[in-house]
């Protein structure tokens, strides 16, 4: 499995599709921080966003918008139009109070959020940008985004036997388009994302991700890769920001984390599973990195 696919299957990616917003002109939301990364597709019409990087961004038809960190931001058919914070909007629906059916131009949006299940947040996640832009179809992933977005409308007008399931695959499909999409159009010049470009260091990444349990050194794993020990400490850290034996411990404490809330195994086997022969090391590792020892993690996690 790449890369990419072992955090996102590590983080546990859940994706959730709200609904197929008709919105009459004049309307507008102001969104609330949210610990969940938002998305915002644009079906028909025209709107503005307001970027929590401080920027105003007018959609086309086509176009999303993505907000890896669940940022405040807005959402207007224009910058000038009343807002209605976004948890009173939630409030009215539940309520089934029709809001924002005016007299002017209808916009049609779909909306949703992606979540993951372990925190913290990979490195990868919090690398991205305040919010990403994607504009209507021009590259491969483009047309990928516009492919999955038509069938989630279809899905939306014509609720079938199992749509729940059918949204909920695409909208994963569209997290991973959207990643791909952001690459083509702005590739950073760090972060995991930009490693991932690398063939030699994303095969490094590989190798840690899917045997966390090895006892890789940085020979080993230069070795491994082809490159020379000093080369691959220097590539790495400057795109991750952050050493390879660094990348490696964080990686090992994310997935015994995991495995303390979903396996049944005594502490001293998940931590041989993910590279500690010695208890007693993993117990100070984990600590030094959660706040807490495994026992606690567990149970605290667990009760919670």
């Amino acid at each position: 499995m790449d890369a990419l696919s072992t955090v996102l299957e590590a983080t546990r990616l859940r994706s959730v599709v709200y609904n197929k917003f008709p919105f009459a002109a004049p309307w507008g939301l102001d969104v609330v921080k949210d610990e969940n990364s938002q998305f915002w597709r644009l079906v028909s019409g025209s709107c503005t966003v307001g970027s929590p990087d401080g920027r105003i961004i007018e959609l086309a038809e086509g176009d999303l918008v993505f907000v890896p960190h669940g940022s405040a931001h807005w959402i207007a058919d224009k910058s000038t139009s009343l807002r209605m914070p976004s948890p009173e909007f939630v409030k009215a629906r539940r309520a089934g109070i029709e809001v924002f059916k005016g007299n002017g131009d209808v916009t049609i949006l779909i909306a949703g959020h992606f979540e993951f299940a372990y925190q913290p947040l990979h490195p990868f996640l919090k690398d991205l940008p305040p919010i990403i832009h994607i504009k209507q179809y021009v590259t491969e992933n483009q047309l990928l985004l516009k492919q999955v977005a038509e069938l989630m409308l279809e899905e939306l007008n014509n609720e079938r036997p199992g749509s729940g399931v059918m949204l909920k695959c695409l909208s994963e499909i569209m997290f991973v388009s959207i990643i791909r999409a952001y690459l083509e159009q702005a590739v950073p010049d760090h972060g995991f994302l930009s490693a991932l470009n690398d063939a030699r260091i994303s095969k490094a990444l590989k190798l840690i991700q899917d045997s966390p349990q090895n006892d890789w050194t940085l020979e080993s794993l230069s070795s491994e890769i082809g490159m020379s020990r000093s080369v691959f400490f220097n590539q790495f850290k400057k795109l991750l920001r952050e050493t390879p034996l660094s990348y490696l411990t964080n990686w090992r404490i994310g997935q015994a984390q995991k495995l303390l809330l979903t396996d049944n195994s005594n502490i001293s086997e998940i931590a041989a599973n993910v590279g500690y022969q010695s208890e007693a090391a993993f117990n100070r590792i984990f600590k030094s990195k959660t706040g807490q020892t495994p026992a606690v993690y567990r149970r605290t996690h667990l009760l919670s």
